[in-house]
């Protein structure tokens, strides 16, 4: 048999290598969803994500600022990276560092000063712009970029792909708000993140419709302080964060809408009618309170007392009966007593939280706590810290177990880690494990729960 020879020509080049970038995320899900929304960026840029950090060409660590040791963990990963990079230079390549998000924006050319191997620094507000950074650091030079106007991020965010969009997945994070205005004196968000600011009701519409039509069935709005979100909707009249859950639930496909996270002094009459009156809508609510304690949440200048919070509860539970409620709390705010600590253990047993994450105090400089006096002795704030997850742990494994025997609706989101399962989302959030027979991935079924784990869900399809 003759075989052909392939036909070379002299002119022929081989085809480019795509660039490879490796993003690694700290903190919260407004976080993730930048991340997601960097990547994007790079993607017209001709970037392709790797999920290993020694095949990149760009490294990116989009880092959180709440807590000290988020940050000091940021340096001990670049220390880890400056090592691959000088590798690399040994071999006559190049490897670019960039640091992202609220520690970039809070630290800037500390930074550079403190890890001369970083070559970017860019601020949460202004990673649209990120491809052009990278271009001018690949020209030379170290790129500080923290200085822009959040409108601006918004209006240029860039959309992804719709193979880009299936790839994540059936469900979904759209940021709807950025920023606070509360000044809470333990946060550094208002100081990071910048003054509330809200897209505009046909930025978010049309993401939430691209999102749908590449196959995603629940989406999950986000904000620093979402519920402080305000827009001039299609009838002229400003909106709230209900009337805009109310016209994302008239979007075909979009299937459940959930959003996080909240102030208490933004729950306004209008979004507790959406609970009751929305099925789209979850029937979860992460709303911190911080503190059951009144001076300890007038030092914080949370501007709500703990009455406040119950009555808020109250009215919400009455809305919807079947709500599972999340917190966030503080042991050890400078001046707690342990008569303070006391009352937020009797808030938890009033509240009965679902879920709750607690830690400990960690002063952040720049924030009016960090100034203050009577800072609590660091064993007495671990002891307390365990006492608070006790009681939550109590109070979420009470909830978990009044499933069992319930029929309840799955979300089904991916495989299983054993073969035969796949696995579903609950609407309290659960991972809930069900035989792979029930459905499909993006099928929304009904399940009877008929066991629990630490925080998922067993059941049988029906």
């Amino acid at each position: 048999m003759n075989q052909v020879a392939p036909i070379i020509t002299a002119d022929a080049e081989p085809l480019p290598t795509p660039k490879k970038v490796f993003v690694k995320t700290y903190g919260c899900q407004m976080n993730v969803y930048d991340s997601q929304r960097m990547s994007d960026a790079l993607a017209a840029d001709g970037y392709v994500g790797t999920e290993v950090m020694e095949d990149a060409d760009l490294v990116l660590l989009n880092t959180c600022h709440i807590r000290e040791k988020a940050a000091e963990k940021v340096y001990s990963e670049l220390g880890r990276i400056r090592d691959l990079k000088n590798e690399r230079r040994a071999e006559g390549r190049n490897l670019v560092i960039g640091v992202a998000g609220c520690v970039a924006q809070a630290e800037g050319e500390e930074i550079i000063r403190r890890a001369p191997a970083v070559d970017l620094v860019i601020g949460p507000q202004t990673y649209h712009r990120l491809p052009d950074a990278i271009r001018r650091v690949r020209a030379g030079g170290k790129v500080v970029e923290t200085e822009y106007a959040l409108e601006d991020k918004f209006e240029h965010l860039p959309a992804p792909a719709r193979k880009v969009v299936q790839s994540r997945g059936v469900t979904a994070f759209l940021t709807v708000q950025e920023g606070c205005d509360k000044f809470c004196t333990f946060c550094v968000v208002p100081y990071t993140r910048g003054s509330e600011t809200s897209r505009s009701v046909a930025q978010i519409v049309a993401e939430a419709e691209q999102l749908a039509g590449a196959g995603v069935r629940e989406v999950t709005l986000l904000g620093q302080n979402v519920n402080a979100w305000h827009g001039e909707g299609p009838d002229g009249r400003d909106w709230g964060l209900g009337q805009l859950l109310f016209r994302l639930a008239e979007i075909p496909g979009i299937a459940r809408l959930r959003y996080t996270t909240s102030h208490p002094r933004d729950m306004d009459d209008a979004l507790i009618a959406a609970h009751r009156d929305l099925p789209q809508l979850m029937p979860y609510l992460h709303l911190p309170v911080q503190s059951g304690s009144d001076r300890i949440l007038k030092a914080m200048n949370r501007r709500h007392t703990a009455a406040d919070y119950l009555h808020l509860m109250d009215r919400i539970r009455t809305a919807r009966p079947d709500i599972a409620l999340s917190g966030d709390f503080i042991v050890g705010f400078p001046g707690e007593t342990e008569e303070d600590f006391a009352d937020t253990l009797q808030l938890v047993r009033e509240v009965g939280y679902a879920l709750a994450f607690s830690f400990k105090y960690s002063p952040r400089p720049g924030t009016p706590g960090a100034s203050m006096k009577d800072h609590v002795d660091e064993a007495v704030k671990t002891e307390r810290l365990v006492r608070l997850q006790a009681a939550l742990a109590e109070e979420q494994a009470k909830f978990v177990n009044s499933l069992i025997g319930k029929t309840i609706s799955v979300l089904i989101e991916k495989p299983g880690r054993q073969a035969g399962q796949i696995v579903g989302r609950s609407p309290w959030l659960q991972p809930t494990i069900v035989d792979e027979s029930a459905g499909r991935i993006g099928d929304i079924i009904d399940v009877r729960v008929h066991g629990t784990g630490y925080n998922s869900l067993f059941a049988d399809p029906i």
